[in-house]
């Protein structure tokens, strides 16, 4: 088998001057000693503008060569360190990747895919990193909602009433609220997102009714400015029983999802999603503290999101909540 060689800096030089004086390739392939298709190949990717100069191609080949001999980012241990502390963190590959990017004053580090590639290469899987991402197994599981209350809500505004701007998460201060039981129904968590900046809050009830709900509600709600809080949107569960009471008190619109529509709210789904890898389903709630519960929140609320651009719900909530103070003439007209 013949051995292939690479072609030199002064037959870069003999191609240019043969070109240039209007030789065809197969021309000066013969003259080179070497196939139509190695100069072909060599005149394609080391030409610019439709022009090959013999200078211009030697550096063109040259940076091919140092990119093609970089190690692998995860080759490197302090990357290897910092993916691996952000994998057990609960990041996901994307944000691990997204957030060293905006790190690094946009300059990319590693890619969110090499990372995946590595989770599920043999000493990946050896290693158990995939039990770190939100979900374990490569096919996605169906989803249910909880059953819609029976006796029906007063006052109820659909979601399809609701405005515009509202729906495109542009403006500051709208929520959406959910709830997630705890084994055999026993107490349960009410949870607010505000859809703008994807701030997370949850707060643990006694049980999922009206009573406890509007009480979260309003202590929650109550804890903001009236501007971080214009409106919220909630499902038909029956702890949203007494939603007319957020209109009263602190002057707040709700809107309901329609039946069996948990995507209406998806965004507050999602980060539901994200507090069950640590609070799994048929968990007993009853051993679960306030105090736990807000650890756990407080690191889903530091973990950067793509939606915003690598920027943390914490740190996105604090600078929306910092112009409404700046700013009081501030509206939803704007």
């Amino acid at each position: 088998m013949k051995k292939h060689t690479k072609i030199k800096a002064w037959e870069r030089d003999k191609i240019a001057v043969m070109l240039s004086s209007g030789a065809n390739i197969r021309s000066v392939a013969r003259e080179l000693g070497r196939s139509h298709s190695s100069i072909l190949s060599e005149i394609k990717r080391n030409s610019l503008g439709g022009e090959y100069q013999a200078i211009r191609a030697n550096d063109l080949s040259s940076k091919r060569n140092v990119v093609s001999r970089r190690l692998n980012p995860l080759k490197d241990p302090a990357t290897y360190s910092y993916v691996y502390d952000k994998l057990r963190s609960g990041w996901s590959p994307e944000e691990i990747s997204g957030r060293s990017k905006r790190d690094n004053d946009g300059k990319a580090v590693i890619c969110h895919e090499t990372i995946y590639r590595y989770i599920y290469s043999p000493e990946g899987r050896k290693r158990g990193l995939f039990e770190y991402l939100v979900r374990q197994h490569r096919k996605r599981r169906k989803w249910y909602g909880r059953r819609q209350y029976q006796r029906g809500i007063p006052d109820r505004i659909s979601l399809d009433l609701r405005p515009k701007y509202i729906n495109s998460k542009k403006k500051f201060g709208h929520w959406e609220v959910d709830s997630v039981e705890g084994k055999a129904h026993r107490k349960g968590i009410h949870t607010f997102l505000e859809r703008k900046t994807r701030f997370y809050q949850a707060v643990l009830l006694e049980n999922i009714d009206s009573e406890f709900g509007v009480k979260a509600q309003l202590t929650l709600f109550g804890s903001l400015p009236s501007k971080a809080r214009r409106s919220s949107t909630f499902d038909n569960g029956r702890e949203n029983y007494n939603h007319t009471k957020l209109n009263i008190h602190l002057g707040m619109k709700t809107y309901f999802c329609d039946p069996n529509s948990a995507w209406q709210k998806g965004a507050n789904e999602h980060f539901n999603g994200v507090l069950r890898r640590y609070i799994p389903k048929k968990t007993d709630l009853t051993t679960l503290g306030q105090f736990e519960l807000d650890e756990i929140v407080e690191e889903i609320n530091n973990r950067p999101l793509k939606c915003l651009r690598y920027e943390t719900p914490n740190e996105a909530f604090a600078r929306e909540l910092k112009s409404i103070t700046n700013y009081p003439g501030w509206s939803d007209s704007d």
